[in-house]
């Protein structure tokens, strides 16, 4: 009787151990196990959620990507009054479409993450972002005039997104933020190189 009782405590301690093991081995916190394994349920229904396996590039990629979509959405509402071509019309409120609900998500996972959102204004300085300068050129301009100046600047403003998607995929932690960095450089890629076409028959 007493060997029985200690083979299965033995048991349930190994069991215990492997349980423990494989919940922690996607977790980049150590010491967390029992928080990972008791929100994994609500992680994978929620979907959009991030799993809480987050680090500092994570966070980077939301707090700049954040400005730089709103940023390309600014661009995009303005086609719709001063373009003068359907494919540009067409592709902004795509783009809008596309980058605004990611804004949101980007947004929800800061907040789920306890880290701070990016203050207004801030992003200037980042791979595609137009000046204040290049904005109001945007803005004054018409016609055709409008729909080059927005390609050109549309192009060089994707291109910094997806050289930014890719250090998020290269050195990020959490699954659905590098999920989302992969679509947007795919998703990205493929409007610079409509763009090209346009501009080069405009």
């Amino acid at each position: 009787m007493r060997i029985n009782r200690k083979m299965s405590i033995a048991m349930a301690a190994g069991a215990l151990a492997l349980v423990t093991a494989c919940g922690g081995s996607s977790d980049s916190m150590a010491g967390h196990e029992g928080v990972s394994s008791s929100s994994a349920p609500a992680a994978t229904s929620a979907g959009a959620q991030p799993s809480g396996t987050f680090n500092d590039a994570d966070v980077m990629f939301a707090q700049m990507m954040i400005p730089h979509h709103e940023q390309a959405v600014e661009m995009a509402d303005l086609a719709a009054t001063r373009a003068s071509d359907p494919e540009i019309k067409e592709l902004a409120t795509k783009i809008k479409a596309a980058q605004d609900p990611e804004i949101q998500t980007m947004k929800g996972w800061l907040t789920e993450w306890g880290k701070a959102a990016p203050e207004a204004g801030m992003g200037h300085d980042m791979p595609g972002v137009m000046s204040e300068e290049d904005m109001k050129k945007l803005d004054g301009a018409k016609g055709k005039e409008f729909d080059k100046l927005f390609a050109q600047q549309m192009i060089a403003h994707h291109n910094g997104a997806i050289e930014m998607a890719r250090t998020e995929q290269a050195n990020g932690s959490d699954p659905k933020a590098k999920e989302l960095a992969k679509a947007i450089e795919a998703t990205q890629q493929a409007e610079v190189e409509q763009l090209q076409k346009i501009l080069d028959r405009l």
